[in-house]
């Protein structure tokens, strides 16, 4: 039976993922950050679910997660590491606090760094492990490519990880190991329903504040209008398993704006999500 450590495993796209590769005959070790989701995820998924106790930013955690893993691994390698867990942070550059652009790096770019250095010889490159190499799948953005306004701290902590991913594949060529980008878009999942928690009136005499409440409303849409978690761990299933996976995989609910986003002029772009938002140069 292979194993597959999924961060980020209680909500979302995590535990679709954990979901479909349990019914699909995989062992997941999970991340959860308490005890409570520990033990609701063991009772979801039954024994073939290990939850694991660690916060992706707390080194020490992950690094003893790693250690539970490589026990229970037996000698054999780890068949997979998803980098899931992740938050979304909002405001405009010019007044977000650098605090919040430190926990937003922290959590979506440090965690996955802190994640792979401690699985990583799991995967293959202790050569003390027998089996087939493993594989990593990042979980990016379409942000990873587009910056949004508003969402500048997250489209920079998913563009830092299609960085890392791409320096990542080829350093791991030396031990077999993949890396793949799953890169979706507008997904059901919770963290756009915490959009609605969050304060915006300390930008209530900013310029930006109209903007703020548009983009908030648009974010709260999108956890009805996007796609299933359960489309994004079908993917994630695909860059584990197939033979020869590519290395980007783009989902979005509606592939044809993506498309002529990225074939439109920037500038021509800028003009219509400025207009869009209330963003449009003042006369």
């Amino acid at each position: 039976m292979r194993s597959v450590v999924i961060t980020g495993a209680s909500t979302g796209i995590g535990w679709a993922c954990a979901k479909l590769l349990i019914d699909r005959g995989f062992r997941v070790f999970g991340s959860v950050r308490k005890q409570a989701d520990a033990d609701r995820l063991k009772g979801e998924f039954g024994a073939n679910f290990t939850p694991l106790m660690f916060d992706v930013t707390d080194e020490a955690a992950v690094l003893a997660a790693a250690r539970e893993v490589r026990a229970a691994l037996n000698g054999e390698t780890l068949g997979g590491l998803v980098n899931n867990a992740g938050i979304a942070v909002a405001g405009p550059v010019l007044e977000l606090a650098a605090d919040e652009f430190r926990r937003q790096m922290e959590v979506n770019f440090i965690g996955p760094v802190i994640a792979t250095q401690a699985f990583g010889p799991l995967l293959g490159a202790d050569p003390a492990l027998s089996g087939p190499k493993g594989r990593i799948v990042m979980i990016s953005s379409v942000s990873g490519k587009h910056g949004n306004p508003l969402i500048s701290a997250y489209a920079a902590s998913k563009h830092a990880i299609e960085g890392l991913s791409e320096s990542l594949r080829r350093e791991l060529m030396l031990f077999g190991i993949d890396v793949i980008v799953v890169a979706p878009g507008a997904v059901k999942t919770p963290i756009w329903d915490k959009a609605e928690q969050v304060d915006i009136s300390v930008y209530k005499n900013s310029p930006y504040f109209p903007a703020l409440e548009k983009i908030r409303a648009i974010m709260q849409q999108l956890s009805s209008t996007g796609l299933p978690a359960e489309v994004i761990a079908a993917k994630v299933f695909e860059a584990l398993t197939l033979p020869g996976p590519r290395v980007r995989y783009t989902l979005t609910p509606d592939p044809m704006q993506l498309a002529m986003a990225a074939m439109l002029p920037k500038r021509i772009l800028d003009r219509i999500i400025a207009r869009r938002l209330g963003l449009a140069p003042r006369s």
